[in-house]
């Protein structure tokens, strides 16, 4: 934990390893025997030992857009990533900045400049390190993440580091993003549902499965196997220390209030870095006194955002041949997992009346290192705001506040203009910041409201 200090150093300043792989802007060398997983917006790395409960969580994001200052590049990633998936029990120690042009080629000598700091955290009772580093330049931020309770792979996260490189992002126009989804067909009936209020409560996704919006929970079916992806809720969702305890509260009330009789009751809660909760049984149905077999998982994400899933299928084996068996590691069940991006569903030009709004603080506070004393507290805060109005008309406000208390800046953006659904699944706006932007957009549905996802922000209607 103490070595974190010297693999800054190393930090985007090798490209001399054999199999590298890209993602984004990023090439690297992956670290061997380690778990990989890849999204849209990260590559992770991970590996655990289930018999002394260390590990070690590697996480490269996607370049985002950012400012012109690094350090408050850094301070907005800490804040949005760091603080967001664990509680961080100290102010991150902050190393000097670095630069690297050379090697980029670049004629202007603009390269990229990183800024680093680390701090111990806990999650779940457990206690380990975090590395942050942001690397800024172009107006561009890339960010690298580093979770962990032992220095036992350390060799292999220096490895890892120092074989990352960063290339000059190519300059592009301006174009029509392309659907990253692929429910390609929503419901064909556009009628503004009583229930709902909302055009679309169906998505038929191209894979065969289809997803219906349902009062505590968007069911998804395939033939004869049926997924609830449950809606948060208080009472099954309450933080237990004992997990085994927390999924059966969890079963007792999202699963146990809809069935006659039970048999063949397995609870079978995995520990690790993001525990996971499953239970199965042989379940009766009420009302049709049919036997079907009962499965409920939750994959406990560091950042929280894990959700209860119940897999409903005709016997043991189907669910099976379709997700595959139990075991007894916390990885593998990558199946299941991606059944909860199935709640979403299409957006009529009609949905969006009203105004939707996003709000976003975090404050950092810094301490003297060698005195103790307070440094002063780095803020950032944002609002967003869409306001749909008659004729495919908008509003756009975008207010942000950040820096240190005593010398915080305002900055602000507007606009207002038209419009136009592309199709259920994309819009595009005539003017976002001097020019016309189109967006994937889409609904995920909660109880009793929709979220609204225009590109990755979320927003929520304000009445």
């Amino acid at each position: 934990m103490k070595r974190f200090l010297p693999i800054i150093s190393l930090l985007f300043c090798s490209n001399l390893f054999a199999q590298q792989q890209s993602f984004d802007l990023a090439t690297y060398t992956p670290p061997k025997n380690w778990k990989k997983k890849t999204s849209a917006n990260a590559v992770q790395f991970s590996i655990e030992n289930k018999t002394t409960g260390t590990y070690c969580l590697v996480t490269l994001y996607k370049s985002v857009a950012a400012t012109a200052n690094p350090k408050n590049n850094f301070n907005l990633a800490w804040t949005s990533i760091v603080k967001e998936m664990v509680t961080v029990t100290a102010t991150p120690q902050l190393q000097p900045s670095t630069t690297d042009k050379a090697r980029l080629n670049d004629a202007v000598g603009q390269g990229w400049e990183l800024q680093s700091g680390f701090a111990p955290f806990e999650s779940n009772g457990n206690n380990g390190m975090a590395l942050l580093v942001t690397s800024s330049g172009y107006n561009k931020m890339v960010t690298l993440l580093v979770l962990t309770n032992t220095s036992v792979y350390q060799k292999e996260v220096d490895g890892f580091i120092a074989s990352v490189h960063l290339k000059k992002p190519v300059a592009t126009k301006e174009k029509t993003n392309t659907a990253t989804t692929t429910p390609a067909k929503p419901e064909t009936s556009t009628a503004i549902t009583k229930q709902t209020g909302f055009a679309f409560t169906t998505t038929n996704f191209d894979d065969g499965w289809t997803s219906t919006v349902q009062e505590d929970w968007v069911e998804v079916k395939k033939g004869n196997i049926k997924v609830l992806i449950h809606y948060p809720n208080k009472n099954a969702d309450a933080y237990n220390s004992v997990l085994l305890d927390g999924l059966k509260n969890a079963w007792d009330v999202l699963v146990a209030p809809r069935y006659s009789s039970a048999s063949n009751f397995e609870f079978k809660p995995l520990t690790g870095w993001q525990s996971i909760e499953f239970a199965e049984a042989d379940m009766v149905e009420k009302g049709t006194n049919k036997t079907v077999h009962v499965v409920l998982f939750k994959m406990n994400y560091s950042n929280g955002s894990g959700k209860y899933l119940e897999f409903i299928t005709p016997n043991k084996s189907t669910f099976e041949n379709e997700f595959g068996p139990y075991h007894q590691t916390t990885y593998g069940w990558e199946k299941m997992e991606a059944m909860a991006n199935y709640n979403k569903f299409a957006v009529a030009a009609g949905d969006l009346t009203g105004k939707w709004t996003n709000d976003f603080s975090g404050m950092t506070q810094y301490v003297n290192a060698y005195t103790g004393r307070d440094a002063g507290a780095n803020t950032h805060a944002s609002n967003q705001s869409f306001e749909f109005s008659a004729g495919n008309t908008y509003k756009w406000d975008l207010g942000v506040a950040s820096g240190f208390v005593g010398n915080i800046k305002f900055q602000s953006a507007k606009a207002t203009g038209k419009f136009t659904m592309v199709n259920n699944w994309q819009v595009n706006f005539s003017d976002i910041e001097g020019k016309p932007k189109t967006y994937n957009i889409q609904f995920v549905c909660i109880k009793g409201a929709r979220l609204l996802w225009i590109g990755e922000t979320g927003f929520g209607r304000k009445d």
